[in-house]
C-alpha cells in the first residue's frame, strides 16, 4: 500500500486526465494493463525550466504527465525509476 500523500498525488492526476490516459493505453496495445486507477503504486516527479514531469506507474504500465497532461503510456520496467532523464524512455512531443 502506498503513502496517502503520493496515493491522494497519484489519484489527483489519474482521475482529472482518465480519458487520455485510457486513449494513450489503447494506442500504445497496453490497454489491458492498469485500467484501475488503484493499480497505480509509484510516482516519480521532477522539474526542468518550468515544467513538471511525472511518471506514474502500475506494475505493468508508466504514463508520462507534462505538467497534469498525460502525454504518452509505455510498458514498465524498473529501469526507468533510476535513469538520469527518465523521460527519454517516452516517445512524446513537446
Amino acid at each position: 500500500m502506498t503513502a496517502p500523500t503520493v496515493e491522494a498525488a497519484i489519484h489527483e492526476l489519474m482521475d482529472l486526465a482518465w480519458n487520455v490516459v485510457y486513449d494513450l493505453l489503447e494506442e500504445r496495445g497496453l490497454l489491458g494493463d492498469g485500467l484501475f486507477v488503484e493499480e497505480y503504486t509509484g510516482i516519480h516527479s521532477w522539474v526542468e525550466d518550468l515544467t513538471r514531469y511525472t511518471v506514474v506507474h502500475s506494475r505493468t504500465v508508466a504514463v508520462l504527465f507534462v505538467d497534469t497532461r498525460p502525454v504518452d503510456a509505455i510498458a514498465f520496467h524498473h529501469d526507468l525509476l533510476g535513469a538520469d532523464d527518465p523521460k527519454s524512455y517516452f516517445r512524446f512531443q513537446m
